[in-house]
């Protein structure tokens, strides 16, 4: 699985900078933002595969989880300025999503972990 998430959130890095490049220069700010906070979902998610401990991991998890919530964000903001776009950006938006899913999850199931082990 980690090896499967490892590869999806570069995926969705490269993914979005093949969006940005379709995706006009009005938007320019709002691109630069969009790679930025995409790329860093792997490469915090690497990190997290890293951690030194279950809170270690449970930090960089939290933060994987605020890049991918910052990329839904500036994808919605594209779409709803401009909706053509939408056909562009559904794919990304959509394994953003996922992802965010997959991660919520997966800090809850950290959090319960942390928490056994203080009893």
């Amino acid at each position: 699985m980690e090896q499967l998430l490892k590869n999806r959130t570069k995926s969705l890095a490269i993914m979005v900078w093949h969006n940005c490049q379709k995706t006009g220069n009005e938007f320019y700010d709002f691109k630069r933002q969009l790679v930025r906070c995409s790329s860093s979902v792997g490469a915090n998610y690497r990190a997290a595969c890293r951690a030194k401990s279950d809170a270690d991991f449970l930090n960089k998890l939290k933060i994987v989880e605020e890049e991918l919530d910052e990329t839904m964000y500036f994808i919605e903001l594209i779409i709803e300025i401009k909706p053509e776009l939408s056909d562009v950006w559904k794919k990304a938006y959509d394994e953003s999503e996922e992802l965010l899913k997959i991660m919520v999850k997966s800090i809850g199931t950290v959090r319960q972990k942390i928490r056994s082990k203080k009893k």
